[in-house]
């Protein structure tokens, strides 16, 4: 027995040794099981949630270790540690999430699926997005889609609720995107359930009844109840389109997803599953993401009124352009907004909707003389890059004006500005989403002037607004 002890512990000290040689990060786990999760919620409720890493930077520096949602982890701080860790995909590190977005999403989600097919699905789903024919119809869908819920403002005597006119808005958009789902009862269902699901994405891996993710998990099984029907529906319909007159071009991800007919074997014939669970997973961002940029965008205005009035000066100038020529605007148009960008490039930085990304490294890796170990999960925070002052003086102030310094940096995606991630996995749908906030921008400042009330940004699960930004409009004199 003391043999096997003493080999264990040799083994154990040997191990220990070898990790401070090589540099594994400093840091703290933190208490039995919990580790340092509820320090790390506690500053999710606060107004500076980044002070967690913060702290824990000044004691270990950029890179430490800690013990977050049950797991020992290694978090970066660290702009070029971040570069790494999003750019060596599939060989040297993999997706690794909380259980409960795991067991919500499923095995298959394109967040965790690697290789030739997750490369292949971000190809066609990017390139369809990014396609003229597109633009062009998505121009006009989102134009339509503000327009509505904006002229509604004018009928309220009332407060306007920004992030819940927002986010019916931008899930009216993304499901057309996906599903060419328009109004009625199709989409209130699936607006109705995926409120439900999305609840469970953050939270306590428990799955019995009246729990979180029980009842996020009973939501899914209906989502998949309705989009299976709809990709089923459509997969026979596409079939008879071959039949009579060949294959038709792709009018949303699930045609593109049905049509893909490429060379690599393993993106052919994805099962009806395969692409019903996705598209539930790329629903995500018409939910969370594009409508808190939105509110926030209207936050971060009504705190700056030199910067509404810079907003609305160069918008105004556009709708006027647009009156006198009697023409339609384009998606160049929109995104050609030098001011609007810079706008919405500092919105995204400050509101950190996306914070971070989870991976797993599956061999030892060196990165700039720290050891991130096999089998250690690792945090890319973005948070703390955006927020700090090595890389945006002064982060805590809305300067949309400091892009005017930074060229190139926010259409690059540069290492210190990643709000749509990085590498293979930079979401295709970042231009649709500057679209999307740029139109609703546009329409917003040379419809109304508004007045806001009190109100507090909550960081933890997500993103939110406390009482979901009230306003008050009062409409703006036609030109």
């Amino acid at each position: 027995m003391g043999i096997v002890v003493g080999w264990c512990w040799y083994k154990k000290e040997m191990k220990s040794r070898k990790e401070n040689k090589v540099g594994v990060p400093k840091g703290n786990l933190g208490w039995p099981l919990v580790g340092e999760t509820i320090d790390f919620i506690a500053c999710g409720y606060t107004s500076k949630p980044v002070s967690f890493m913060e702290k824990r930077r000044s004691l270990y520096g950029k890179v430490f270790k800690t013990h977050l949602l049950g797991t020992p982890i290694i978090v970066s701080t660290d702009a070029d540690v971040n570069k790494v860790v999003l750019q060596n995909h599939g060989n040297t590190f993999i997706p690794a999430y909380p259980k409960s977005i795991r067991e919500l999403l499923g095995e298959h989600s394109i967040l965790q699926i690697n290789g030739n097919l997750q490369k292949r699905l971000h190809a066609l789903i990017g390139g369809f997005l990014r396609s003229p024919q597109f633009k062009s119809r998505i121009t006009t869908d989102v134009e339509n889609s503000v327009n509505l819920s904006l002229c509604s403002w004018k009928k309220h005597k009332h407060l306007i609720y920004v992030q819940r006119e927002t986010q019916k808005i931008t899930f009216e958009v993304l499901v057309k995107v996906l599903m060419s789902v328009c109004p009625g009862e199709d989409l209130n269902s699936l607006k109705r359930e995926f409120e439900e699901f999305i609840k469970g994405l953050i939270c306590l891996p428990i799955n019995f009844p009246g729990t979180r993710l029980y009842k996020s998990l009973k939501a899914k099984e209906r989502l998949l109840k309705i989009v299976g029907r709809i990709v089923k529906e459509r997969k026979l319909a596409t079939l008879e389109n071959k039949q009579e007159d060949g294959a038709r071009a792709p009018k949303d991800v699930v045609d593109v997803l049905l049509q893909h007919s490429g060379d690599s074997n393993e993106a052919q014939g994805l099962s009806v599953d395969f692409i019903t669970g996705n598209v539930i997973e790329m629903m995500i961002p018409g939910e969370e993401t594009v409508p808190m940029a939105m509110t926030l965008a209207v936050k971060y205005l009504s705190d700056c009124p030199v910067a509404l009035q810079k907003l609305r000066e160069e918008n105004m100038e556009l709708k006027k352009q647009k009156i006198e020529s009697c023409g339609n605007y384009s998606w160049i148009d929109y995104m050609s907004l030098s001011f609007t960008q810079n706008v919405i490039s500092e919105t995204l930085r400050m509101a950190n909707i996306i914070n971070g990304v989870w991976r797993k490294a599956l061999k030892d890796v060196e990165i700039k003389g720290v050891l991130i170990p096999k089998e250690w999960c690792v945090l890319t925070s973005f948070t703390s890059i955006h927020m700090d002052e090595e890389n945006y003086s002064n982060p805590y102030e809305f300067d949309p004006w400091r892009w005017n310094c930074k060229a190139g940096i926010a259409a690059n995606n540069s290492i210190s500005f990643t709000p749509f991630g990085g590498g293979q996995r930079l979401c295709p749908g970042l231009d649709l989403s500057r679209l999307e906030l740029s139109i609703f921008l546009h329409r917003l400042v040379t419809t109304y002037r508004w007045v806001s009330e009190k109100d507090e940004i909550v960081h933890f699960p997500t993103v939110k607004m406390k009482r979901k930004l009230p306003i008050r409009v009062t409409s703006i004199s036609s030109l």
